[in-house]
Parts: C-alpha cells; sequence; structure tokens
C-alpha cells in the first residue's frame, strides 16, 4: 500500500500533544509517515494500529511509540466512541546523558537496529512509570506555557525514551548494537539543532550547507522543501521565539536581548519585531506578560 508523506512544522511545533477524539473527527487515517516520533495513549475505545504491516490492537491504558518514517495507518474497532492522547517529537530535539547510551536519533533512524524493537506497551508493561500521567502533563505543558515549559517538555520526553531503553535492555536487546551518536556531523534533518545552539551568532546559510556537504542552492531547495520556509526565514523565527521568551520572562533591557539573539543591533531587533508582531518589543512585553 502507498504512503503518504505527513508534513511536520518541527520549525514552528517541535513538540505537538493533543487529544484525538473521533466524536470531532472520525478515523481511518490512512497509510502515512513522517520524520517525527509519534506516541499513543489509548484513554477510550479501541483502535487498530498497523505499523510496517505489524498490526496492534489497542484498548485503555495501552501505548505505542510509533519511530520516524514508520509506515503507519489507524482504524477504529467498533462504533464506540474513542479517544486518545498524542504526542509528536522529533528525535533530534533529545540529548541523553551518558557515554554508555545510544544516540536516540541514531537508533530511530536506523530501520535495520529498530525494526524488531518493542514499540506496544499494553497497559502495565512498563512498571514505575505512569504513562496516563504522563501524557496528561505533557498536554497540559503545552497548553499552559508557563515559565521554563520547554525545558520541562524535553526532559519529560527524554525520561520517557530512558524508560523504552531499559524496557529494551531488560528485554534482552543488545544494546552494544546500537551507535552512538556523539558526532558533530549534521544532516539536513538536524541542522536546526545547530542553529538553535548558535543563535547570537552570526549563521550564514552557506556556512550550514556547507556542514550538510551540500552545494547552497540545493540546500536551499531542500530546506525549504522540508520544512516549507527558507533557512534565513527559519533563522529569523528562531531569534524571534527566544525574544519572545526573553520579554515574558525575564527583565533584560532590548540591548542585551537584542544581542542575544545574534541581531544586528538593537534597532534591526525592533524593527524585524515590530514587522512581525505589529508592536515594538516594550508594548508586547507590557501586553502580555
Amino acid at each position: 500500500m502507498r504512503a503518504l508523506f505527513e508534513y511536520d512544522d518541527v520549525l514552528n511545533r517541535p513538540v505537538e500533544a493533543f487529544y484525538f477524539d473521533t466524536r470531532r473527527r472520525p478515523l481511518p487515517f490512512e497509510n502515512h509517515y513522517h520524520y517525527f516520533i509519534e506516541v499513543l495513549y489509548m484513554v477510550e475505545g479501541e483502535i487498530a494500529v498497523i505499523c510496517n504491516d505489524v498490526r496492534y490492537e489497542l484498548k485503555v491504558g495501552d501505548m505505542i511509540t510509533m519511530p520516524p518514517l514508520a509506515r503507519h495507518s489507524i482504524y477504529q474497532l467498533s462504533e464506540e466512541d474513542c479517544r486518545y492522547a498524542v504526542i509528536k517529537f522529533s528525535a533530534d530535539r533529545i540529548r541523553l546523558h551518558g557515554d554508555y547510551l545510544p544516540g536516540i536519533s541514531s537508533l530511530f533512524q536506523n530501520p535495520s537496529l529498530s525494526k524488531d524493537l518493542p514499540i506496544y506497551f499494553p497497559e502495565g508493561t512498563i512498571r514505575d512509570f505512569d504513562l496516563k500521567e504522563f501524557t496528561e502533563k505533557v498536554i497540559r505543558e503545552l497548553q499552559e506555557r508557563r515559565y521554563g515549559y520547554d525545558s520541562v517538555l524535553y526532559a519529560m520526553l527524554s525520561e520517557y525514551l530512558v524508560v523504552l531503553l531499559r524496557y529494551w535492555h531488560d528485554s534482552g536487546y543488545d544494546e552494544q548494537m546500537i551507535p552512538f551518536d556523539n558526532t558533530k556531523e549534521y544532516s539536513i534533518h538536524n541542522i536546526i539543532l545547530y542553529v538553535g545552539e548558535h543563535l547570537s551568532e552570526n549563521i550564514n546559510v552557506s556556512d550550514l550547507a556547507d556542514m550538510c556537504h551540500m552545494s547552497y542552492s540545493y540546500f536551499a531547495k531542500t530546506f525549504h522543501k522540508l520544512y516549507g520556509q527558507s533557512c534565513k526565514e527559519y533563522i529569523e523565527f528562531l531569534r524571534l521565539a527566544k525574544a519572545e521568551n526573553l520579554l515574558l520572562f525575564t527583565d533584560y533591557d532590548l540591548n542585551y536581548i537584542s544581542e542575544e539573539t545574534g541581531f544586528s543591533d538593537c534597532s534591526h531587533f525592533i524593527r524585524i519585531f515590530k514587522r512581525k508582531y505589529e508592536m515594538t518589543p516594550k508594548q508586547f512585553r507590557k501586553e502580555y506578560r
């Protein structure tokens, strides 16, 4: 069966979490794939998930974690209404500490290694970790977006991935076969990590293309195809997103914020900010803080 690609807006929404309810939108979801990890947790009813030609039937309390590029479809098993939590995130954004821990991105994006890993967890399979509480808290953090919510999200996602690694380790999976991800090599799929880590610096798109071993034109074309905007537009978006958090959650002055977010000077920062938000940074801070 032909699989359709699902575009993931990782730039604007690096983590997504919500409840899917058949009372609002009916199933099925036809065969598709995407670059992010997708976690489903059943709250009500029963569904069938077919992932890489393997069928899983989920009832209340069950969870499934579908790796990137896995072909999957979702069907309703009966006329009973269904409701399940959905969490989507990029493996490239998760960095686990510990020299012996595998690279999450390498593990999930290597089909020869991940195809035999258990991805379906019936209720009670994973001990000492409350799946229901985990999904509820992730969704709540994204909805409320309180101070430091992004750090809380990545901490919770890291913990969940470690829980999976422990389960696989305890089940006898040979973690020595899992590649380590200690390299600083970047691809078109994870170059956004470098951008995020060097926002305060002068980032040149040509240098990013060189890091991905691509020509400038091919890098620019591929980046736009994957992420729906140019690399330059993305860099500006990320700088404004960081500036927004600094305006809302700190008392730093505009000169410091413009420097910290990589704008050439304060006036440049104010001009770009006003163009997007239709108000100055000071007005934004006063209205939304």
